[in-house]
């Protein structure tokens, strides 16, 4: 079985942007700015948001970093947003989630400039990328596709069953494996919690996209030989002899789903890596955009 590394491949894009951002400011231009907005003290997202800014780091990027205490108001929230849509010194930002569960996550998002989008979440982007036109693609389906690719998974033709139908993973991927391309040209099924007979569907699937949020839901029992697996799962457990005390897992059960798969993701160490290596993508390419403005 073949393991899709993410975190080595994520380095591999890293230093290929840091090699264009290094052109880019030999030539007199400054260096793409990514920004974050980290809202309350999540230990999880703090943990998130320093691997964006040490992937900054890595790529030549500038990055910087906007925190607000928990009990931020809406309104607080949005001026920040607002401020940052109008900051021409920034290529564009994120608003880290999950937010506090008093703000509203689609008023956020919806007073995100489209140009600034580079987590791919507004209406704009998401529906040019329905669409198939230039957009900035929702980082976690941009980092499959880019695996996929780097990788010479062949999906033309392929029957792709996803698992979790998410506006962040599952929906949009399967939108693009469908579009015509390589990678691409799938028939896919969207599969999801209400699905009836869900391992009936999940045997006939040629590649796998678990994106559910179950530790170990997939089981080797419910995929067939020579399958090609996407885990985008991250999920702690316990585990005691762990130093902390738990450890991540995905979505798939690993040991036991190795044993059929051609081909499959680690976690971790395999779709995150390349998730926040695709925000560096689309970063670069809004710094581009700027350039030519």
């Amino acid at each position: 079985m073949q393991i899709l590394d993410g975190k080595q491949l994520a380095q591999t894009v890293l230093t290929e942007i840091a090699q264009e951002v290094a052109l880019m400011t030999a030539a007199g231009n400054r260096a793409p700015h990514l920004s974050a907005v980290l809202v309350g003290d999540d230990p999880a997202s703090q943990a998130y948001v320093r691997n964006k800014i040490r992937s900054c780091a890595q790529a030549g990027f500038q990055s910087s970093l906007v925190t607000l205490p928990s009990d931020v108001t809406q309104e607080e929230l949005l001026d920040v947003v607002r401020e940052l849509n109008t900051n021409t010194g920034v290529d564009g930002f994120i608003v880290q989630l999950p937010l506090p569960k008093y703000i509203d996550n689609q008023e956020i998002t919806l007073a995100i400039a489209p140009e600034k989008d580079v987590d791919g979440f507004t209406p704009a982007n998401y529906g040019r990328m329905a669409l198939g036109l230039p957009c900035y693609l929702p980082a976690t389906p941009y980092g499959i596709m880019v695996m996929l690719q780097r990788y010479g998974i062949d999906t033309a033709g392929k029957h792709c069953v996803v698992v979790g139908r998410s506006h962040i993973v599952g929906a949009p991927i399967s939108i693009m494996l469908a579009q015509k391309g390589n990678p691409g040209d799938c028939t896919v099924t969207l599969a999801h919690s209400r699905t009836q007979d869900l391992a009936a569907m999940t045997r006939q699937a040629d590649i796998l996209i678990a994106a559910i949020g179950k530790a170990h839901f997939i089981t080797a029992e419910m995929v067939k030989d020579g399958v090609v697996v996407i885990d985008v799962g991250i999920n702690r457990i316990e585990d005691a002899s762990a130093k902390s005390g738990s450890r991540l897992v995905g979505d798939v059960d690993f040991e036991g789903v190795a044993a059929k798969a051609s081909a499959m993701t680690p976690v971790p160490g395999g779709v995150g890596p390349l998730t926040v290596a695709a925000l560096m993508l689309n970063t670069l390419d809004a710094a581009r955009k700027n350039r030519s403005v």
